[in-house]
């Protein structure tokens, strides 16, 4: 039986975690920017082991995602629990702005997005006071104007978050812990031992980022800084550091009365100091502890650490702990309904996308390119580890020159990697894509049949570490390499940029008509398998 916090709690592409309580169990929310179903929410009972129950914006009547790029989309959701309510507040960049969605329970249905008219800037939040005022709080340029890039103020107001509306007096209240502080986000107010304190992160999301606190009296009065600010981060640590880019937290105090901050951080890996981050922001657990009015944060070391006992103390991983999150290995999609972690660009067409058509697999009708922000035609899921397989049983229908499908490891439609067969003229083709900035590269490729529009074939990307090696084969046990040693730094974010990680699943994009649907793979079975629980507590 697990009884210690495992961190990452959520390996992989799980950013801007909000946690909240209710009724004895613990529901989490992250980030997804432009991936369809977006919010996914995970649930709890003993704050240890976590499962995805659903995703908050899961029908495509709630938002439109259309010709968003990945890194754009939903940002910073908070998740509240109040008087028998969950809210659930986030931003919609570039399209609806700030919003709120309600449930009655966390699994759904959640309600169509709420708009807050007047709601300028990003990463709102809510706070519901003991006079059962609601407060609203966000971050924005700083009204007379920036002096500099991130130049921005977390602000207040009061609201009805059954209706949206603002109403009182619109107040800056925080420009940032440090002098000329930058991009001070992720606000989150609390009413804790009769005083109001103030989270939020600042230094922007890479290597100086940090988690900040300030108390007040008022919601809307003075706030002073803590003088220990910042009460987390690994900025001092260096570019070195097993564990950098922490910030964004959220607080919580467990049924038993402990108290854990949720936040970001990422896990960069590579070859001497040339370590990258392809798994973007994940959600990781510390412990809290209170002294002198202040939250003292994982107190033993002052560092995000690997294991932890339920009383917050640091202790070594054991062979015998299991991860936060059993994630399945294999999905063989025999239920009519894809599973909780899949996730598509954008939108996911049920008409293009679906496992109801063939009983027991999964099909893809050719989309548009997957290098464009148009209409694409994938089903992926996060990487979570350092090295990794991923495997699947496709079948190609091809019709038109340029058909294609296989697995993609994507990172953005700047920068992935495709093991993809492709029909090119009377023959069929497996080849190695790079897509680097842009521009594409075929890195090898074999002709795999000739005058068949028909074709079967394993095939799997493996990676270790930094390198990728691309396979196939007319079964597991019976696979040729066609390419290794790719580089997947290019899949990080520090070479492809934006606020994602990478993702990796499979893909069908169509060279003629998608509204023909003449070109489809179907898809028997999908195995995304980690190789070891691998942990960097110390500088290199």
């Amino acid at each position: 039986m697990a009884t210690r916090i495992i961190n990452p709690v959520l390996p992989g592409f799980y950013p801007d975690p909000s946690i909240c309580v209710a009724d004895g169990v613990y529901y989490l929310v992250n980030s997804s920017f432009s991936y369809f179903p977006g919010l996914p929410i995970f649930k709890s009972k003993d704050f240890i082991r976590w499962t995805q129950i659903g995703n908050i914006i899961d029908r495509p009547e709630q938002l439109n995602f259309d010709g968003a790029g990945v890194s754009r989309g939903l940002f910073a959701p908070t998740i509240r629990f109040h008087n028998g309510k969950f809210y659930c507040i986030c931003t919609q960049v570039d399209k609806l702005g700030n919003f709120i969605v309600v449930a009655d329970k966390a699994e759904g249905p959640w309600s169509n997005p709420i708009p807050i008219p007047g709601a300028d800037g990003i990463d709102p939040s809510l706070f519901f006071d003991d006079d059962g005022v609601c407060w609203y709080s966000g971050t924005r340029p700083v009204p007379e104007g920036p002096a500099y890039d991130g130049n921005w103020e977390i602000w207040v107001q009061k609201i009805n978050p059954d209706t949206g509306e603002l109403y009182g007096e619109s107040k800056g209240i925080w420009r940032g812990a440090l002098k000329n502080c930058i991009w001070p986000e992720g606000p989150h107010i609390y009413k804790f031992f009769g005083k109001y304190y103030l989270l939020h992160a600042e230094g922007g999301t890479g290597q100086n980022h940090a988690v900040m606190i300030a108390s007040s009296d008022s919601v809307d009065g003075e706030w002073t800084g803590n003088p220990a600010n910042p009460i987390l981060t690994h900025r001092h640590l260096g570019r070195s550091a097993g564990v950098v880019y922490v910030g964004h937290a959220d607080i919580v105090c467990t049924t038993d009365n402990k108290w854990w901050m949720c936040c970001l951080a990422s896990r960069p890996y590579g070859e001497g100091k040339q370590r990258y981050c392809n798994m973007g922001r994940e959600t990781f657990f510390v412990p809290v502890k209170w002294e002198d009015g202040w939250p003292v944060v994982s107190w033993e070391t002052g560092m995000i650490e690997n294991a932890y006992t339920l009383s917050g103390h640091v202790v070594q991983r054991s062979i015998e702990d299991s991860d936060a999150v059993d994630f399945p290995v294999i999905d063989d999609f025999n239920d009519t309904e894809l599973l909780p972690y899949w996730i598509s660009l954008r939108k996911r067409n049920p008409d293009f996308i679906n496992c109801r058509e063939v009983s027991g697999k999964l099909r893809l009708y050719g989309g548009q390119k997957i290098t464009e922000n148009g209409d694409v035609s994938m089903l992926v899921r996060r990487q979570t580890g350092f090295s990794y397989e991923a495997c699947t049983d496709i079948t190609c229908h091809f019709v038109n020159d340029n058909d294609k499908a296989g697995i993609i490891c994507f990172q953005n439609e700047r920068f992935n990697y495709r093991l993809q067969l492709i029909k090119r003229g009377r023959v069929v083709v497996l080849q190695v894509v790079k897509t680097a900035g842009g521009d594409e590269e075929i890195l090898a490729e074999e002709v795999i049949t000739g005058g068949r529009c028909d074709v079967n074939l394993i095939i799997r990307v493996v990676a270790e570490h930094q390198k990728l090696n691309f396979e196939y084969g007319p079964d597991e046990r019976n696979l040729n390499v066609l390419f290794s040693g790719a580089d997947a730094t290019i899949l990080s974010t520090e070479k492809a940029g934006g606020f994602v990680g990478t993702v990796i699943g499979m893909f069908a994009e169509s060279g003629g008509d998608i509204l023909s649907k003449e070109f489809y793979s179907d898809f028997d079975w999908f195995k995304y398998h980690v190789y070891g629980h691998e942990w960097i507590n110390k500088q290199k």
